[in-house]
Formats: structure tokens, C-alpha cells, sequence
């Protein structure tokens, strides 16, 4: 293993069916800086992604569901604390952002709390995290 960090961010590549559109959601609804090249929230090291136009419609595909598991994330963002995560949540529901998993803790991991967005492909960026020393 490498003495020195090599890898200092990375991002996801989502192929989207408007792009136009795309980037004007995560403008204007999840608060990102939005570039021709990128999507951003808190610098490459918080919410990176790429939006590259599709070809077509199908090549549009949200990740399905995992084995055992009733939605599915094709983003997961950690958050540093719940206050952090409950302010995100109010500002993106103040701007109209659609909400597939409303706030939840689970006791038994954590605990962890997390929430849901799904953006206008279907894509689902979670967010969550944990209120306190991180394990």
C-alpha cells in the first residue's frame, strides 16, 4: 500500500436524458454548483458527479434494487452530523425536491439516520450519517 494519499476525490458518471434539466435540478433544487463538466456540492471531496447526455432513453438506468433491499441508491452521500443532515433536508424540501425515503434512524447501526432524493431520471441520492464519534 502506498505510503502517500494517491486518490484524492472521486466522482459518479450519470447518464441522463435531459441535461438541461438535470442541471438545472441539481442547481436549483439540491444547491449544487453546476458547471458544463460537473455537478458539485462542497467541493470534489462532498457531491461530485458527471452529467453526460445519453444517447437515448435507454441508456438511462438508475441502479435497481440489491438482494433483500426495497430501493435503491444509485448516490450515497456521508454527512458529518444529524443537525448537518436535518438542515439538508429542510432546504431541499423547501425546494421542491422529491423525497423517496423520508428521515429514519436505525438504532442498531450507529446510530445512522438517512434520507432520500430521487432526481428527474430516477437516480437516488441518499444522505445519512451518524450524531456523534464516528466509528
Amino acid at each position: 500500500m502506498p505510503a502517500t494519499k494517491q486518490i484524492g476525490s472521486s466522482l459518479k458518471v450519470l447518464l441522463v436524458s435531459d441535461l438541461e434539466k438535470s442541471q438545472e435540478y441539481y442547481r436549483e433544487i439540491l444547491g449544487c454548483e453546476v458547471t458544463e463538466w460537473w455537478v458539485i456540492r462542497d467541493g470534489f471531496t462532498g457531491l461530485a458527479l458527471k452529467l453526460l447526455q445519453a444517447m437515448s432513453q435507454e441508456d438511462v438506468r438508475p441502479n435497481p434494487p440489491a438482494k433483500g433491499v426495497k430501493r435503491s441508491i444509485d448516490v450515497y452521500c456521508y454527512i458529518e452530523d444529524w443537525k448537518a443532515l436535518d438542515d439538508l433536508y429542510e432546504e431541499f424540501t423547501s425546494n421542491g425536491a422529491s423525497i423517496v425515503i423520508e428521515p429514519w434512524i436505525d438504532e442498531d447501526n450507529g446510530p445512522w439516520k438517512e434520507f432520500a432524493v430521487k432526481d428527474p431520471d430516477g437516480y437516488c441520492l441518499a444522505f445519512g450519517g451518524t450524531d456523534g464519534p464516528k466509528f
